[in-house]
């Protein structure tokens, strides 16, 4: 056993039983569906199983780490929306956590969810596989071996299937590290709420030259909730990667990198504006130019991305085809169909850094005529149009539109 494994083990153990994390209320369903990044159904129907995957069929998901339930709720709810043949399995170490998750789904009637307590690391043991698509979200930092976790994980996923997977970002965290030493140093040995109440009165006297006053994109200890203020700066085992260390990462698993989300962050020119460096940056391979869009922004503070087995069937990200049916995101056409036609140029916000993209021409009319329903064939249909020339009139706003996570295609 590594120096100090088990010490730390029973630290994170500690840490979700007294403090559940993302603290969750489980009356809350009544009014909202938690939904996000990754393993949105359609999301991950995009990303994973080229839009093609019928849901209406068998389809076997592990939450792997859920904690107090959001990936495994939305994920059950979403299915259930559409069929009775989706099903979820939800594990977790955390026994406080699992019953935060449990009154949640009890709360939807939900019924198509397993709870299991146990460590994902015991997985291939356990008699589950394959599943068809597995979600781990800030877990994988967490553990001893990373690495060893992954492959554990894969071992469970079917050839063809995909994952949905966040780990943390070093750039993006700049500030943390430092107080997390401090912390370790001052609290050793105390409680849970010892060690919040001690963090509290640090940070309160914290000095402004300090680098995590100085990180606009992290403000979890400014939530007033304990289990974030925690889960940042007190966690017992934390470790973060930069865009080559976790295609190391997935590679030593068997694993490759299907796309980031959103993948516009992770396209250098976002980040460059003179023309011969932003000619030099097409040249640069996909990693690379990963690798320097996170050197560039450096406010990524975590990954969020969809990956799949190495040589496997997995058919990978959806194409812009004249059979796909655009889906927006949110449902919410026309009021982004004002916002493009308003301006030349669309300003997002990134971890609070605004970011200013061209809107490439016919954006507004493109998005006006996607209803979830219709196909690129049928949209051209309506437009009087080539598919060679509506394909070049429109394939630049569909790539912002899926560079922003805006929108997603599936097949009829």
């Amino acid at each position: 056993m590594a120096k100090g494994k088990g010490t730390r083990d029973q630290a994170v153990k500690r840490q979700y039983e007294s403090l559940p994390y993302p603290p969750r209320d489980p009356r809350d369903e009544a009014v909202r569906l938690i939904e996000g990044s990754p393993s949105h159904l359609d999301e991950l129907n995009h990303y994973v199983f080229a839009g093609k995957r019928d849901f209406s069929q068998p389809f076997r998901a592990l939450v792997a780490g859920g904690g107090t339930g959001d990936a495994a709720i939305m994920l059950a709810q979403h299915l259930a929306d559409r069929s009775d043949a989706g099903h979820v399995t939800y594990l977790d170490l955390s026994k406080a956590s699992r019953k935060i998750a449990e009154a949640r789904a009890t709360a939807r009637g939900l019924a198509n969810i397993d709870f299991i307590t146990g460590s994902l690391l015991d997985l291939p043991s356990m008699n589950l596989a394959p599943f068809d698509y597995i979600d781990c979200c800030g877990v994988l930092h967490h553990l001893e071996e990373p690495a060893a976790g992954l492959a554990a994980i894969a071992a469970c996923l079917a050839d063809d299937g995909g994952m949905g997977l966040m780990v943390y970002a070093t750039l993006g965290r700049t500030g943390v590290y430092p107080i997390q030493d401090a912390l370790r140093t001052l609290t050793a040995g105390e409680t849970v709420s010892a060690q919040v109440k001690y963090a509290k009165n640090l940070l309160k006297d914290l000095p402004s030259s300090n680098w995590l006053n100085k990180n606009t994109a992290i403000g979890d200890h400014k939530l007033g909730e304990d289990a974030a203020l925690y889960d940042l700066l007190l966690h017992p085992r934390d470790q973060s990667y930069l865009v080559p260390e976790l295609i190391d990462l997935l590679s030593e698993a068997g694993m490759e990198l299907v796309s980031f989300i959103e993948p516009v962050r992770y396209e250098p020119e976002l980040y460059l504006k003179d023309k011969e460096l932003r000619k030099r940056a097409r040249k640069l391979d996909e990693a690379a130019r990963a690798t320097l869009a996170e050197n560039l922004s450096g406010s990524i503070k975590t990954h969020t991305f969809y990956a799949r087995k190495v040589g496997g069937p997995a058919a990978g990200a959806a194409k812009f085809d004249p059979e796909m049916i655009p889906i927006l995101k949110d449902n919410n056409g026309e009021m982004l169909a004002r916002t493009l036609n308003a301006r030349s140029t669309l300003t997002v916000h990134f971890d609070k850094e605004p970011i200013a993209l061209d809107i490439p021409e016919g954006a507004a009319d493109f998005v006006r005529s996607v209803d979830g329903r219709k196909s690129l064939r049928a949209i051209q249909s309506e437009m009087s149009m080539p598919w060679a020339n509506f394909r070049t009139r429109y394939a630049p706003v569909y790539k912002m539109l899926q560079g922003l996570n805006l929108l997603w295609l599936k097949s009829s």
